[in-house]
């Protein structure tokens, strides 16, 4: 037998054209271009480099040696193979390429989506279990660098109203640690919860609510927050999705990072409008488990939508982080008995925390 193939003597850069001819106790190399024997390997220390399934063409190799022989003719692999039985390896059939990719790319797509789930709902479990200490520093970090260029308030009366409510909430859904409430002076009128307990109001807020069931009724709100540690959760679920395009791209795609991203911001948003519920459901439930009104969540919503009639969260849709605020109304909807959330005095001193 005798044909073309490649030989590198593993000794220079040089590649030799050779034929390839075998007897029944070598491999016999000749090169082409003269017929001269370049050398004479032993059969029983011929190995193969691979397999056809991973490699073009598999190098045929002597033990030992860092000579290589690479044999491109499809015939003359299964002639080597069935002549020499540890060359059997080069007569497989390579897979077509479509095959190799689809099988490729379902494996690559089951444990992207396995490491998705296990960020997505493995979270859910393990957020709580983070040690309270570190909750607590991980949301001062936030809270410096989020209100660095606010003014915060710090009438006492004020503060003392706010944080007992805050903490009464709490103890009702069995929270285990103090929560302290922060007020920012001006806007937006808005509130957010921090990990570890921190509550961060602005004082827009409480000067356009029209009494204090509407800040209870918020302050209830990101209690529901806390209590499910949604903060952390999200958190959590942010530097996952993060972790996971650096496993996928080795961190270095631009254009994968750019799809994380919309990744990021869609299971972000997604998870946003279901803390958003449960929220809104567990703030009303805490409410009338203290027998305080809680028809201020509601109207608070109500009020809002008054000021902006176009509801931005239904036309946002499913880019919204939050649900629609017409839903939200009918979900929370109550009615306004139950015992004020403020005495009088109280009230006053939260209308006037930040003067």
């Amino acid at each position: 037998m005798a044909t073309t193939a490649r030989f590198y003597d593993g000794e220079t850069a040089q590649v030799h054209d050779v034929s390839v001819r075998t007897t029944a106790n070598e491999l016999v190399i000749f090169r082409l271009a003269d017929a001269s024997i370049l050398t004479r390997w032993p059969i029983g220390e011929l190995a193969v480099l691979g397999d056809i399934q991973h490699e073009v063409t598999p190098p045929i190799v002597r033990k030992g040696s860092e000579a290589r022989l690479v044999v491109e003719d499809p015939e003359l692999r299964r002639q080597l193979a069935s002549l020499v039985p540890q060359l059997a390896p080069l007569a497989g059939a390579r897979p077509a390429p479509v095959t190799r990719i689809a099988a490729f790319s379902a494996t690559f797509v089951a444990l992207v989506g396995l490491f998705w789930v296990a960020i997505d709902y493995g979270t859910e479990y393990a957020a709580p279990l983070l040690p309270y200490s570190l909750q607590v520093k991980l949301g001062e970090s936030v809270f410096d660098e989020l209100t660095t260029d606010k003014d915060e308030c710090h009438g006492k009366a004020g503060l003392r109203a706010l944080n007992d409510l805050a903490n009464r909430l709490a103890k009702a859904a069995d929270y285990p640690h103090e929560i302290a409430v922060h007020v920012m002076e001006g806007g937006p009128v808005n509130a957010f919860t921090l990990p570890g307990g921190i509550l961060v109001f602005y004082s827009d807020l409480i000067e356009q609510a029209k009494d204090g069931s509407q800040v209870a009724g918020v302050m209830a709100h990101e209690i529901g927050h806390v209590v499910h540690y949604h903060p952390v959760k999200g958190l959590a679920r942010q530097y996952g999705i993060e972790l996971l395009v650096k496993l996928v791209s080795g961190g270095y795609s631009d254009l994968l990072s750019t799809l994380a991203s919309g990744g990021n911001v869609l299971l972000a948003l997604r998870n946003g409008r279901a803390f958003e519920r449960d929220a809104d459901a567990t703030g009303v439930a805490l409410l009338e488990k203290l027998e305080i009104r809680a028809d201020g969540v509601a109207s608070f919503f109500e009020q809002m939508l008054a000021k902006e009639p176009k509801d931005a969260a239904a036309i946002a849709g499913i880019w919204s982080s939050h649900p629609p605020t017409a839903e939200r109304i009918e979900a929370t909807r109550r009615p306004s008995s139950g015992k004020p959330p403020f005495t009088d005095a109280e009230w006053r001193a939260v209308r006037n925390v930040c003067k």
